[in-house]
């Protein structure tokens, strides 16, 4: 979708984009000192996030808002899960032509004398500051819809990014949708709750048929023993895992956040989610996510969320990896263990990571193909093989913690659901796939396989239903 031309635009969102250039004209004369370089590379910076827009629109189906700035970060701190979609060789060919850039601009044009450079610095900043208030004064009443694409068509990338960047600033009243939840819960028998956030996790048959019935039998067994399960409906494409975590922890859809949808992690902090509940009710609450602790702040975002304790990377070897990440199969194994040294009712939630992707950085043989098809798959699907090999492990991850529970002298309950589905474009482009709904599946240990009930349902349902079956199954 794209914006309406930029004289069709409210002329309050042509102030905000003139104030922008004015920025950024401003920053560049005082670390350059050169008028008509400083003019210039405004240009080369919307050039950027055009190409940066075009990218996350591709891979997220998702045009670049204000909460993305973030990543820039995160580019640096982790760049294989940014890096590869953009491409290493247009990285490089970018930072080459950023250095030709500022390199031809300084030798070109000589820097202005200490009198003009006042003048222009003074001229340009009051210029650029009366632009921004002339769009501050009559957008401010202006509510965005945040839906990205349609306000992205209304207002244009510019006036798209102050808007949300605004909106940021103003903290939602968050309702509790767990008060009182467990208050059914008997405590000498209060289940063990393992809930399994897996990557990318869905079945991958809704794309292409022709996957080998054993990729996704434990799936299908899983289902047949399960008290719920269905198709769930997921806030995000690709990517953005902690817009579905923080859904199923707090309960809370994005109408009720507004702009911290797009990552509420940056600005919600003590929010009642059903780690609070448990912990209420008896339960020793843990978070295992096999990679850094710092990404996307969990380290400080967990505590405020109810949990005690957050297991990260450093609980694991580099034995553990499966390809770039820790795979499933050791954190399943290390869950196990939280679960056989358990002396009080626990709450395990597991973010994984094995399937995190890049995909089209995986290699893929004939092996592959004959192992997870029933046929020759088309060409273009080797996003998809990679993407298979892992949903295997998953499998034996799942059977792995289903074994582990009913092992115990507790009951116990796995609840386990796909984050987003994987970024594999050219696979959905050619099947004409447009569904992002997820799959998940809750399984008592104790259940029989005849009480397996089919419900689809939203993600910030999932947890109040979970802990509703608990109750009922008592």
């Amino acid at each position: 979708m794209q914006p309406r031309p930029f004289l069709r635009r409210p002329a309050w969102t042509c102030a905000l984009h003139a104030g922008s250039v004015g920025v950024l004209f401003v920053l560049g004369l005082l670390v350059f000192r050169r008028p008509w370089f400083a003019a210039c590379q405004p240009l080369a910076w919307h050039f950027l996030l055009l190409a940066v827009n075009w990218v996350k629109r591709d891979a997220l189906r998702e045009p670049f808002v204000f909460q993305d700035f973030e990543y820039f970060v995160d580019l640096l701190r982790h760049p294989r899960l940014y890096l590869p979609f953009f491409g290493y060789c247009n990285a490089l060919l970018g930072i080459a032509a950023a250095v030709i850039f500022i390199t031809t601009g300084m030798l070109l044009e000589p820097g202005l004398d200490a009198k003009l450079f006042r003048q222009g610095v003074l001229l340009s900043a009051l210029l650029t500051v009366l632009a921004l208030l002339v769009g501050w004064w009559h957008g401010r009443r202006i509510v965005a819809s945040f839906d990205a694409d349609a306000d992205l068509r209304c207002f244009g990338l510019a006036a798209n990014l102050w808007l949300y960047a605004l909106a940021e600033r103003r903290k939602p009243q968050l309702p509790s949708r767990f008060v009182g939840q467990l208050s059914l819960l008997a405590a000498e028998n209060t289940p063990h709750l393992v809930v399994v956030q897996s990557e990318s996790f869905f079945d991958a048959r809704r794309v292409y048929e022709g996957v080998a019935p054993s990729v996704y039998a434990w799936l299908d067994a899983a289902k047949a023993d399960a008290v719920l399960h269905g198709l769930l409906e997921v806030p995000a494409w690709g990517a953005n895992t902690v817009r579905s975590e923080f859904a199923f922890l707090s309960g809370l859809r994005n109408e009720a956040l507004g702009v911290h949808r797009f990552n509420p992690y940056r600005r919600l902090r003590e929010v009642d989610t059903v780690a609070w509940a448990l912990r209420r009710a008896g339960y020793r609450t843990v978070c295992v996510h096999p990679y850094s602790a710092n990404f996307y702040q969990r380290d400080r975002q967990f505590p405020l969320f109810g949990f005690d304790e957050f297991v990260d990377i450093r609980a694991f070897s580099a034995e553990d990896r499966v390809g770039a990440y820790i795979g499933d199969i050791a954190v399943a194994d290390r869950v196990a263990e939280l679960l056989q040294a358990a002396d009080a009712p626990l709450f395990v939630f597991v973010i994984t990571m094995e399937n995190h992707g890049p995909l089209h950085l995986e290699t893929v043989g004939a092996g592959d193909e004959a192992m997870l098809y029933s046929g020759q798959p088309p060409s273009g699907h080797a996003d998809l093989t990679a993407y298979l090999r892992h949903i295997v492990n998953a499998g034996q991850m799942q059977q792995r913690l289903c074994d582990c529970l009913a092992a115990q002298s507790r009951d116990g309950w796995l609840c386990w659901y796909g984050d987003h589905l994987p970024i594999m474009p050219s696979v959905y482009r050619q099947a004409g796939f447009e569904d992002a709904r997820t799959d998940y599946f809750i399984w008592h240990a104790r259940r029989p396989a005849s009480a397996s009930t089919r419900r689809d349902m939203h993600m910030a349902d999932l947890a109040e239903n979970l802990l509703s079956v608990m109750q009922g199954a008592r």
